[in-house]
């Protein structure tokens, strides 16, 4: 498991590395989600979230950068403990890549937490338990379901962006992780980046998926749950 002091070294190497640069986007265009106050009407219902859940919120971009930060918990997570105790027989060349996504998720975790400021839901904790991190097959499997996932999140999610820039940055962000959920399948098997389960043969488009299909899957790795019934969808 990694320690306290892991976790900080590595965050300070992150600040250094300057997030907001990598965004492309500056502080001042991104920090109006803590005040943001639109909603999608179409989807708004205002049911009263499971007790002991953290909703995302009914407020729009607000809601939906909620839910891309949760994931982005998540991902940052489990890739943490990756490098702090690889699996049996990991390689040098895949220690260097999966250290890579790890500092990616870490910098688009950081990310989110800064430009939702005060509006930014709060810490989430994971629950890794099904998943056996000295085993290479079961780390490279959730692996590419979180990376899969990611991917079908932000797809699913996007017309829901009002905020021309903060669907670009979304665009930016997902195309980091599209990269990281093709390094993982090809790990897994060679050749195997674009699937047919992930990209359509007629029109080779990505799948995508709801917030509701998605936090399903999610709130299996986490110990507190995420819901989203403030926004209009159903709960875990």
């Amino acid at each position: 498991m990694k320690t306290d002091s892991q976790e900080s070294m590595l965050n300070a190497n992150m600040a250094r590395r300057s997030f907001l640069r990598y965004a492309g986007v500056g502080v001042a265009s991104v920090g109006l989600l803590a005040t943001a106050a639109s909603c999608h009407k179409d989807h708004k219902i205002t049911p009263t979230p499971p007790a002991g859940t953290i909703d995302l919120g009914a407020s729009g971009d607000l809601a939906i950068l909620n839910y891309a930060y949760a994931l982005e918990q998540l991902e940052a997570a489990f890739y943490l403990q990756v490098t702090a105790t690889p699996y049996s027989g990991i390689t040098s060349s895949e220690t260097t890549l999966l250290t890579d996504i790890r500092d990616h998720e870490v910098l688009h975790r950081e990310f989110f937490k800064a430009a939702l400021g005060a509006g930014a839901i709060s810490s989430l904790t994971p629950d890794f338990s099904s998943i056996n991190f000295s085993s290479r097959a079961s780390v490279l499997a959730a692996a590419a379901a979180f990376e899969d996932t990611g991917v079908t999140a932000y797809d699913g999610a996007g017309y829901l962006i009002t905020t021309p820039a903060y669907l670009t940055i979304a665009g930016k962000i997902v195309s980091v992780e599209a990269r990281h959920a093709a390094l993982i399948r090809d790990l897994i098997t060679p050749g195997s980046f674009a699937g047919p389960d992930v990209v359509d043969t007629t029109n080779s488009l990505n799948a995508s998926a709801t917030i509701a299909s998605v936090l399903k899957i999610a709130n299996t790795y986490l110990k507190t749950k995420v819901t989203a019934v403030n926004y209009g969808y159903a709960s875990v």
